[in-house]
Formats: structure tokens, C-alpha cells, sequence
């Protein structure tokens, strides 16, 4: 039985993966961190490459990832409500990428290295800035809102790193529709489908 998944199904089961193995490798790092270096101040995230690469493969359904992440960031390394909070809405800054997605195109995005890093780096940026702005906004002095910057600074490397990888992997880091129909025409064009 030949049964093909709508495009609904695939989105379905693309971001339920994506959900996974952002849970995953997020409670992985964190817990190994806390095991091997607990006296460490710096964090390391995949929170910022796995939502960049969600937000190019489908746009704002990214903002389901971002909140998951401080959501597993803050459970993992056993966060306060408020530090849940501020994990959760802060990270939803990162739906700002959204313009320059659809303003220079996620295809000449996809295609330039730098771009693509760039969206990234400023992906994990904005999830930063949102942080300290939803700490601030609970009363948190700014002194200690530049330890959202400054703690997560080995992430910037890290999403850097991985977004230019996924780049490189055919569809990865790519909108899902222009791949999907990519693909298909490729298909079409030896005589398949």
C-alpha cells in the first residue's frame, strides 16, 4: 500500500520530531553539565540552533519550539516558576527572525553561509534579549540581566556551528514547501511519481 502523508502530516510529524530531539539533547547537555562541571557559570544550549532551524523550515511554528526550550532549560537544571517564565516567554523573541526571513527570502538565506550563521546567531540573540526584557519586566535588577549574554555565550558558538552544518545537509535548513516541491520536480523530471 503506497499511503503518502499530507503536507499537514509531514508538518505534524516534522515538528513533533524536532520537539523530541530538542528535548532530548537539551536535558542531555544541561544534566551533564550540572554532573561533570557544577561549579561552571557558563551554559551550553541547542536551543538556539534547533529553533533557527525550525524557523526556517516552517516559519512561526518555531514559537512551539522556543517556548519548549526555556521550558526544558529551566526543568532540566531545576528553574523556579518565575525562571520557567522567563525561559518560556523570553525565547519567544526569536519569532523577530521571522522579517528578515521573509524580507531577504529563506532561499538567499539558506544559500549564503554567512546569512545563514547569522540568522542563528541572531536567533539565540533575540532569545537572550527577550530573557533579560521578561526579567526586567519582573523586577530584576540589569546587572544581572546581562547574565542572560553573558553565561550562554558558548551557545552563540554552538548554534553557529550546527546551523552550518544543517546548511550543508540537502533540506535541513531549508522551508519545507521549496523543499518539498523541489523534490518533486526532481522526481517528476526522471519519471517518478
Amino acid at each position: 500500500m503506497n499511503r503518502q502523508l499530507t503536507f499537514r502530516q509531514y508538518r505534524a510529524v516534522d515538528l513533533t520530531l524536532f520537539a523530541v530531539m530538542l528535548w532530548i539533547s537539551e536535558t542531555v547537555i544541561v544534566r551533564a553539565a550540572r554532573f561533570w562541571f557544577p561549579d561552571q557559570l557558563y551554559t551550553v544550549s541547542a536551543v538556539g540552533a534547533l529553533v533557527s532551524i525550525v524557523l526556517m523550515r516552517w516559519g512561526g511554528f518555531a514559537a512551539l519550539h522556543a517556548a519548549l526550550g526555556g521550558l526544558v532549560f529551566s526543568l532540566a537544571s531545576g528553574g523556579t516558576a518565575q525562571q520557567t517564565l522567563i525561559y518560556c516567554v523570553g525565547n519567544l523573541l526569536a519569532l523577530l527572525m521571522l522579517l528578515p526571513r521573509r524580507l531577504l527570502g529563506a532561499e538567499r538565506i539558506r544559500g549564503d553561509a554567512f546569512l545563514s550563521v547569522g540568522f542563528g546567531l541572531l536567533t539565540l540573540l533575540l532569545m537572550h534579549l527577550g530573557r533579560a526584557a521578561v526579567a526586567l519586566a519582573m523586577g530584576a535588577a540589569a546587572r544581572d540581566c546581562l547574565g542572560f549574554f553573558t553565561t550562554d555565550a558558548l551557545s552563540l558558538l554552538f548554534t553557529g556551528v550546527i546551523v552550518w552544518i544543517a546548511r550543508r545537509l540537502d533540506g535541513i535548513f531549508e522551508d519545507q514547501k521549496h523543499y518539498l516541491l523541489r523534490v518533486n520536480r526532481a522526481e517528476e523530471g526522471k519519471g517518478g511519481y
